[in-house]
């Protein structure tokens, strides 16, 4: 099985190009701070390069900028070209399937200027840390005085 799942924030902003056949793709890059340190250390980013296509592509391309979060679920998918210089060059990348927008818009539409690979490196809870998290006791329904239940399609997301 290739399953793949990252959530990190872009690092640069995405770039989206459209195949000679009007097919959209989007290459960005997500940077994933590591669960570990090294002893003493500074946490860990890896900056791993991802590609979509058609619809998630024009829609990561329109909704996303550097900094944006985002959970990517995809496959790894290996390549290998002959460059310029003669040499093989090779290749791996994150082919998504499916790309969720994490976080507010207002908080990735600020200034994303000053992101660099330490903001992006947020180290993970322990386990003690994320038991402590509360929780909400949800057995009746916390929508029931908000009025009639409204209908929604997909035609009426913005994306």
């Amino acid at each position: 099985m290739n399953k793949v799942i990252l959530i990190g924030r872009l690092a640069r902003d995405p770039e989206m190009r459209t195949t000679g056949s009007g097919i959209a793709v989007t290459r960005f890059t997500v940077a994933v701070s590591r669960p570990f340190n090294p002893q003493g250390g500074q946490p860990q980013t890896d900056f791993i390069g991802c590609v979509a296509w058609r619809r998630q592509a024009e829609n990561i391309a329109k909704y996303c900028t550097k900094g944006s979060q985002v959970a990517v679920e995809g496959r790894i998918q290996t390549g290998s070209y002959d460059g310029a210089d003669g040499q093989k060059h090779y290749t791996t990348d994150i082919v998504a399937d499916n790309v969720t927008f994490l976080g507010s818009r207002n908080a990735s539409a600020g200034d994303s200027s000053n992101y660099d690979a330490a903001s992006f490196a947020q180290p993970m809870p322990s386990y003690e840390e994320s038991q402590s998290i509360p929780t909400t006791d949800v057995s009746e329904d916390p929508f029931k005085d908000f009025g009639e239940e409204i209908a929604l399609s997909d035609d009426d997301l913005p994306f």
